[in-house]
Parts: C-alpha cells; structure tokens; sequence
C-alpha cells in the first residue's frame, strides 16, 4: 500500500495493557506526534450514526445514567460474543481509520513534527502494518501486564486471556516488529531504548 505521507510512521505493538501508551508517551518527548486510536474510538462512540448502531447491537442496557455508552459494558458482552464483537469492529474500525488517514495528512504538513507513532490497540488485526515504515513490539512480562489490567477493568488471569485470543499472538506480534523494547523495568530504562530505536529508524532509509 502507497502512503501519501513523508513522514516516518512508527507503529507500536505489543500484548493487553504492555505499555504500548508509555513507549508513545516517549516517543512524544521526542518530537513525535501521537495518534491515539483508543481516544479516537472513544469520541466516535458519540457521533449519533454509530452510537444509534451500537445501542441496535447491544441494547439499551449499555447506556450509563447520562446516556452515554459504557465501555466496560459493551466490552464485557462482546469478548463473550464474536459475532457481536465482530460486528462492533465493523461499526467502529472503518471510521477510525478513516480519522486516523485524515490526521496523518494534516500532520505531514507539520514541519515541527518529527515522526507520527500510532499507537492503535489493532494494528496488525486490521493491516495496518503495511502504513509503517517501522513496527516497535512491547515486550512485557505476564505478571506485570496482570498488575496493569484493572486500569482496564480486567480484574484476573482469565479475563485478560479471553481478550487477548481475538488477537494476533505475541510470538507473531514479536516476530513481525523490526525493534523490540523492554518494558519489564523502570521509565528510564525504557525511555533510553526508545531514544536508540528513535534514532536508528531516522537516520535508515
């Protein structure tokens, strides 16, 4: 697939709740700028055509008081039913990527901006891959990753499983990506490796 785009897209990948927002975070110090998919998502679950699907889908019960769509609500029916889950992705992926093509276009013509890091949860799942020019996997150890994943409302072993089986494995993940980082010790650590890897993917070809 031919980008239109210049600069150099840095796509983060890595297992639930690795710290693939951490690495972007650094990235950011860098001079990068960040196109978060998760926070993208999260505003089109608003826009009235997509909202009005996903209540058809789901039903009335995934409102929360003010009459918003709870997100917790909907994940905890979908990663039970892969029809629904499937059909979520149909409603919601297409406009965010649609966003995501729009916002690369308008950061291209940013001369201040040195690179765009996408940090979307699906990259590999949707094919995303082919619009980077480099592929980073998080590497993070289970343990570490359970600590972190009731940030996400993912309070054991089994529920973090069952969502990481609608995805593309680690292994496959790891073996795809042109540069691991290490996200099993402190942010210094981690902002040391992404500082190199920033720098090799700038100066390659």
């Amino acid at each position: 697939m031919n980008r239109p785009a210049k600069k150099k897209i840095i796509g983060i990948i890595g297992g639930i709740c690795s710290g693939k927002s951490t690495v972007a975070a650094q990235f950011a110090k860098l001079g990068c700028e960040v196109i978060d998919a998760d926070s993208i998502a999260h505003e089109m679950l608003e826009e009235k055509a997509i909202k009005e699907k996903i209540i058809n889908l789901f039903g009335s019960s995934i409102l929360n008081r003010e009459g918003k769509i709870d997100r917790k609500r909907v994940a905890d029916i979908a990663f039970t039913d892969t029809s629904k889950l499937n059909r979520l992705n149909s409603i919601i992926h297409p406009a965010v990527l649609q966003r995501i093509e729009r916002l690369i276009k308008e950061i291209d013509r940013l001369p201040e901006v040195k690179a765009i890091v996408l940090d979307i949860p699906l990259l590999l799942e949707v094919g995303w891959e082919k619009r980077c020019d480099s592929l980073i996997f998080v590497n993070c150890s289970a343990e570490k990753r359970l600590e972190r994943a009731p940030q996400i409302g993912l309070f054991n072993e089994n529920q973090l499983k069952i969502r990481e089986n609608f995805q593309i494995s680690l292994d496959k993940k790891a073996a795809i990506a042109e540069n691991t980082i290490d996200n099993n010790k402190d942010l210094d650590y981690l902002a040391k490796q992404v500082a190199e890897i920033f720098s090799n993917i700038m100066v390659s070809g």
